[in-house]
């Protein structure tokens, strides 16, 4: 796989490539549409402004994350969009039958040649009861042990090259290989890259061994990046995937006209993580709610060290504190996810940063 499926290039003035993650948040008052509409609306600015790709999270039985089909919402924004690259950041894989996953991005990629990357997690994405509904089972455990299995298992549907006497050697992911070995049958020369996304050391590892690109998430395990980065550099062995590794991190990072209403929008997502922390999820309340909101000291404690792992103020304090983090971490490419009760101002945060960074112009 050529590795420019996997590097991004460099525009204006960023230390390296930016991306998006979207979760497609739902704010207080408005609907799901409206969610979706914005990040339609985001993804083709981020085209427009020379993001390099544009990835959607996988999250269950969250009122305020409306991603809980990344596929489905990755084919909508193909037919938006012309040129960025569309991916999972990522699929849960434990919450899927490997097949289905190869199937489904098979599709992806016939929709989109040349555009689409698969990015894989081990964790649920939920709660314990939301991902035993999903699994059809309470062995929770069992899944992520089983990761590198069901790993091995995608990857080679994705390829159609199960071994002769495997049970699954006759089986194939359609779109797919197979129809390329079909009389008369002419096979797109793209396969989807795979990722490996993690939150600690296991899917480091597990990435550097095998040769793949590595996304580790930062925006809610900021303690644990430098540490996964570096055991993921020191076990990597290069494949015919990857020559050197190759690593972005995702990044809380918020940029407004002003830095206090900076201030206002991260208060706000900060206290729809306290709601998701203590078992309360909703939709993400508005600056105006969390402003009014009685903060316990335990409460005020969590945001304060959840804020504090937020990039956020005004366009130029975002890119110095994006420019830092790139320099402490030397991260491949930064991904940045804009968490806000109103999509507008999401989208005004991804043009700032465009700006700041003097990124591409529309023609």
């Amino acid at each position: 796989m050529p590795a420019d499926e996997i590097r991004g290039t460099t525009l204006g003035t960023a230390p390296v490539p930016l991306s998006v993650l979207d979760l497609v948040t739902v704010g207080a008052g408005r609907t799901a549409s409206d969610a979706l509409r914005t990040s339609v609306d985001i993804s083709r600015l981020a085209e427009s402004r020379g993001y390099h790709r544009y990835w959607v999270a996988e999250h269950h039985s969250m009122p305020g994350v409306a991603s809980s089909s990344p596929a489905v919402i990755l084919a909508h924004l193909a037919a938006h969009t012309e040129r960025i690259r569309l991916g999972s950041g990522g699929v849960m894989l434990p919450n899927h039958a490997p097949l289905v996953i190869a199937e489904q991005f098979g599709t992806l990629e016939a929709m989109a040649p040349g555009r689409i990357d698969l990015g894989l997690g081990r964790a649920p994405g939920t709660d314990g009861a939301t991902a035993a509904a999903l699994r059809r089972s309470d062995r929770l455990n069992e899944g992520a042990d089983d990761f590198p299995q069901q790993l091995s298992e995608l990857t080679r549907f994705l390829d159609d090259d199960f071994p002769d006497g495997h049970p699954y050697a006759r089986i194939h992911a359609v779109p797919g290989p197979v129809q390329a070995t079909s009389p008369g049958g002419v096979q797109s020369p793209h396969r989807p890259p795979v990722w490996l996304l993690g939150s600690s050391g296991f899917s480091a590892r597990l990435a550097g061994m095998l040769g793949l690109p590595f996304a580790f998430a930062h925006h809610f395990s900021a303690q644990n990046t430098v540490p996964a980065l570096d055991l993921y550099r020191e076990t990597f062995r290069p494949s015919e995937v990857l020559d050197a590794p190759y690593a972005l991190i995702g990044v809380s990072a918020l940029a407004t006209d002003d830095e206090k209403e900076a201030r206002r929008q991260v208060l706000a997502a900060a206290l729809n993580m306290v709601r998701l922390r203590t078992g309360r999820p909703g939709l993400v309340p508005t600056p105006q709610e969390a402003e009014a909101y009685e903060f316990s000291p335990m409460e005020r404690e969590f945001v304060d060290t959840w804020n504090a792992n937020v990039i956020h103020g005004t366009a130029d304090e975002v890119r110095s504190g994006l420019d830092e983090l790139q320099k402490r971490t030397g991260a491949d490419e930064l991904m940045l996810t804009a968490n806000a009760h109103g999509g507008d101002v999401r989208l005004r945060s991804y043009e700032l940063i465009a700006d700041a960074y003097g990124l591409p112009t529309p023609a």
